[in-house]
């Protein structure tokens, strides 16, 4: 009798365990959906540095050379608009999220607006 039930409690975590290997998200599938995805806009510059003045002078200083936040003067030297997007979307470190304080589309114009300081 416990043989029976020994068998049937192994037949069921294996089925469980083949279950949950074949639909549960991947890697790959997990980090698309945590990457925010940048709607096509074309640059307003001057929205973009009201929003950023605005927004962001606190931390990152008012010609964006850092304070309490990392210079941005330079930014688009070394992260792509789609980047500077996701970092303003989703926050990183120590800086908050942005994405219920301003709209995808004013994310995106300063994300372009900065990808463009080299």
């Amino acid at each position: 009798m416990q043989k029976w039930i020994m068998s049937g409690l192994f037949f069921v975590a294996c089925t469980l365990a083949l279950v949950l290997m074949f639909t549960l998200p991947g890697k790959e599938q997990v980090a698309q959906e945590n990457k925010p995805t940048m709607p096509e806009v074309t640059l307003d510059a001057a929205a973009a540095e009201a929003t950023v003045k605005a927004s962001c002078i606190t931390c990152h200083g008012d010609q964006l050379q850092g304070g309490a936040g990392p210079a941005l003067d330079k930014v688009g030297g070394h992260m792509d608009a789609e980047a500077i997007f996701s970092v303003i979307t989703k926050g990183r470190k120590t800086m908050p999220s942005f994405k219920e304080q301003l709209k995808p589309e004013e994310i995106a114009n300063i994300a372009l607006y900065l990808a463009e300081k080299k």
